[in-house]
Order: structure tokens, then sequence, then C-alpha cells
């Protein structure tokens, strides 16, 4: 990836997450950057590449899960190494949060929900690992199937997470995680 595309990126990010998926336009985009529309044009189709480009980026943390699975550590701190990795991720970029989780950008884009949706389940698929194997070791319950609890604690973070973004950032995530974390290691 150019410097240039990076920038238009974090540029589109930041302008999706200031005025939403309506005030993501390629000239509200090249006002931000300070470049023309043709030029944005020359490193992206449209805004759809835009938007898939900043999903492969945050497929990256699942695909670095993906490590987490195998290694000797417990399930248990498996699962808050993930979770403290993904708070961490979306405190550096909160704006992350605004197209990740935001239904709308997806809902008429095929091609998009494609994407967004191979995300969550590449996630889910490895917090479910973590869980099986925490089961047969006997450090998770076994009585709650793993899609189930990994639909728990996936979704307790999206929850967590877009609190702390509809509250304009105003309570500290880092310690609401850890709240999150110690109340699900009771639970599992």
């Amino acid at each position: 990836m150019t410097e240039r595309q990076e920038q238009i990126i974090e540029a589109s990010i930041e302008l999706i997450s200031s005025k939403g998926i309506q005030g993501f336009t390629i000239k509200n985009l090249s006002k931000a950057i300070g470049i023309s529309e043709p030029a944005i044009y020359r490193h992206f189709t449209n805004k759809t590449d835009i938007l898939i480009s900043i999903l492969e980026n945050f497929k990256q943390m699942g695909k670095f899960m993906s490590m987490i699975v195998d290694n000797n550590d417990t399930a248990m701190n498996k699962i808050q190494f993930i979770l403290s990795n993904m708070l961490e991720i979306f405190i550096k970029q909160p704006a992350y949060i605004s197209v990740i989780f935001s239904e709308e950008i997806f809902k008429n884009e095929k091609i998009l929900k494609n994407k967004i949706v191979e995300i969550l389940n590449l996630h889910q698929s490895n917090v479910e690992k973590i869980i099986q194997k925490g089961q047969i070791n006997g450090d998770i319950r076994n009585d709650i199937e793993a899609t189930t609890l990994a639909l728990i604690i996936m979704g307790s973070l999206r929850l967590l997470v877009k609190k702390w973004e509809l509250n304009n950032y105003n309570f500290n995530l880092i310690n609401e995680g850890k709240k999150l974390i110690k109340s699900l290691k009771l639970m599992l």
C-alpha cells in the first residue's frame, strides 16, 4: 500500500467517524486531504474500494488472533490477551468503531457486507477454537457450547466499545474492559 493510499484510508476513517457514512463522499474526502477528487481515483476505484481496504486492515487482527489460538497459554489468558489488544486498537483508532460496527455502511453493499461477515466469522472462529481447547483442558466450563460462549464474549466487547463511542469516549475503556474481562472469567 502506498503512503498516499494510507493517507486516504486514515482520512476516510476520520470522515466516517465525524460525519457518518452519509458524509463520506469523495468530494468531502478530497477536501479533508487537500487533493483533487481525480487524485483519489488514481489510488482507489471508488468509495467501496476504500471501505474494503479499511476492512482488510482490520482483518489483519483476525490473522494475528489465529496465531494465539495455538500457543500453550490457558484459554482464559488467550481471551484476555485478545480482548485487551482489541480495546487498545479501538483506543488508538476510535474511528474504526464507526466503520466496523456501522450496519448502515454494509446494508446496501453486498461486497462490504460479505467482507464484514468474513471478519466477524474469523474473529468468532478464533475465539471458539480457544474456548474449545479450554473446555478440553478443563480451563473453561463445558456445559455451554463454545459457539454460544464466543458469541457472548464478542457481543460483550462490541457493546462496550459501541457504548464508549456513543458516550463520546467519556469513560476509561481500559478500566471498563478489565471489569468485563474479570466478569467473563467468572462466567467462563
